[in-house]
């Protein structure tokens, strides 16, 4: 979730006002990354899930207010729409049986979410893109109450100055027009955070840019949007798309994205906050009262809001983080590409392959980004979103392999590896890569068994409306069975 705001206009002195207040904030990060004690003496990692909701027909259920109020916990927050709602899973040491007793904290409290949802007639789903989601559920009315999603969406339709455009060409084509950024309540995602050391920054990030697209293909979970079966994780192009400041004109000038993938490997999490502030105009340009300046002389360590409020309307998938925990100065990765579900166990399958790769690929000698062209590594992104775990990729020293080969022969032993050196008990490591492997020796994962779910409804007759509702029922009784999703049957 999102910084809270208040609903306002802007005026062109707010927007110069922060845009210098952005690049204060920016010099006196630059002076903090070498003078400031951002160690990491007990690396955390944390886990934000979206959920869709859902009545007992399996159509969207636009009731996250009532829901909120049922569950009643501060671990499930509000989402841009109103069929969404979102968990944090605190942050917790990955050494040990940490990813363990996460997906234990997750299943509980997931449970316990739904037992009280479902007194308000709702249910969790745990889905990239929810089958069922229609073009009634995508107008104004659908956007949560809280006034930083309207002011948002407002704001981006304003940079625009026109409606939003969704083009996807998939299995089927898909051409619509939206006239708020709802379409990006559709897209519901999994975002892993991992704790660093400044030094340790850029190649964590480059080492999730470089692994981006295998976890795309191996963990694809939207191949269906508005009825139309598309890329098999169409959440990407969607995203991309629906928050989109830029005309066609600024496109063809080259004017770079707001959903970004970025353009080039970094030396520090400096050039990625450096990149905000000379690239993107404010959206948000809320200036607040703190003077980082005066916050450093007086040995204080400064939230730097401007900055972290510009970074918040910069949607990476792959984005820098920095924060302030108890009083000390942090810094994190924040993988956003991966889409929710389909159970706890495959998010956190997901998860140990992302904390495992990165750390035994920032380990190696030769650094993989040091022999990967960037454009490769963006080109690899979005082909393994519209092929899914059947994606061909490219890997230094391998060539190109399809993802299942690539995964199977050469990413699970790094994974494991990785594992091993942040101190991840063996039986954990086990488990969880277990459920990758098994994936691409079957060749299963969400969007897969979602496709052939599909079909088999289809073939029977029934019309497509009903095949979706039918699907998404079952995708909801096999995921709150807890059993990953190679091991779902198609009925």
């Amino acid at each position: 979730m999102g910084q809270d705001v208040e609903a306002r206009e802007f005026t062109g002195e707010d927007r110069a006002r922060y845009r210098a207040k952005v690049r204060r904030n920016l010099d006196v990060l630059a002076a903090m990354l070498g003078e400031q004690d951002f160690s990491v003496p007990d690396p955390h990692v944390g886990i934000e899930i979206e959920f869709n909701l859902v009545d007992a027909a399996g159509d969207p259920a636009l009731r996250n207010s009532e829901t909120l109020d049922a569950i009643a916990t501060d671990d499930f927050q509000t989402e841009l729409g109103q069929f969404n709602v979102e968990i944090n899973v605190p942050p917790s040491p990955v050494a040990g049986r940490g990813l363990a007793e996460m997906a234990d904290r997750m299943t509980a409290d997931l449970n316990a979410a739904q037992d009280k949802a479902q007194g308000v007639g709702t249910g969790l789903t745990m889905i990239g893109i929810l089958p069922t989601l229609g073009p009634e559920h995508l107008t104004r009315e659908a956007i949560s109450a809280n006034p930083r999603y309207h002011l948002l969406s407002d704001q981006i339709l304003t940079a625009r100055g026109e409606d939003i455009h969704i083009v996807i060409n998939g299995v089927e084509r898909l051409r619509t027009t939206i006239d708020t950024i709802i379409a990006e309540a559709a897209c519901t995602s999994t975002q892993l955070h991992l704790q660093v050391e400044p030094d340790d920054f850029a190649p964590t990030w480059n080492a999730a840019q470089a692994i981006a697209g295998v976890q795309i293909a191996v963990g694809a979970n939207s191949p269906f949007f508005l009825g139309k079966r598309l890329w098999h994780e169409t959440r990407i192009a969607l995203f991309e798309q629906a928050t989109d400041t830029r005309t066609a004109e600024l496109k063809a000038q080259g004017v770079r994205p707001r959903v970004w993938f970025g353009e080039r490997w970094v030396t520090s999490v400096f050039d990625l906050f450096e990149e905000n502030s000379r690239y993107f105009p404010a959206l948000l340009p809320i200036v607040d009262e703190e003077d980082p300046v005066a916050e450093v002389e007086a040995g204080r360590v400064p939230v730097l809001p401007e900055l972290r409020l510009h970074n918040g309307t910069i949607w990476r998938w792959n984005r820098p983080i920095y924060d302030v925990v108890d009083g000390k100065p942090h810094l994190r990765v924040e993988n956003r590409l991966l889409p929710a579900g389909p159970t706890v166990k495959d998010t956190v399958a997901n998860a140990a392959l992302f904390y495992g790769l990165v750390t035994a690929l920032t380990e190696q000698e030769r650094p993989v980004w040091s022999q990967l062209p960037f454009k490769t590594a963006e080109q690899g992104f979005h082909e393994a979103a519209i092929a899914g775990i059947e994606a061909d990729a490219f890997w230094p020293g391998v060539g190109t392999v399809p993802v299942r080969e690539l995964v199977l022969t050469h990413l699970l032993p790094l994974a494991h590896v990785g594992l091993e050196r942040r101190g991840v008990d063996r039986a954990v490591i086990d488990e969880y890569l277990q459920i990758i492997e098994r994936r691409c020796v079957t060749g299963r994962n969400g969007s897969t068994w979602m496709i052939d779910q599909f079909d088999r409804l289809h073939a029977r007759g029934a019309d497509v409306q009903d095949s979706m509702r039918a699907l998404t029922r079952r995708y909801v009784d096999h995921m709150h069975t807890g059993e990953p999703v190679h091991s779902w049957p198609v009925e």
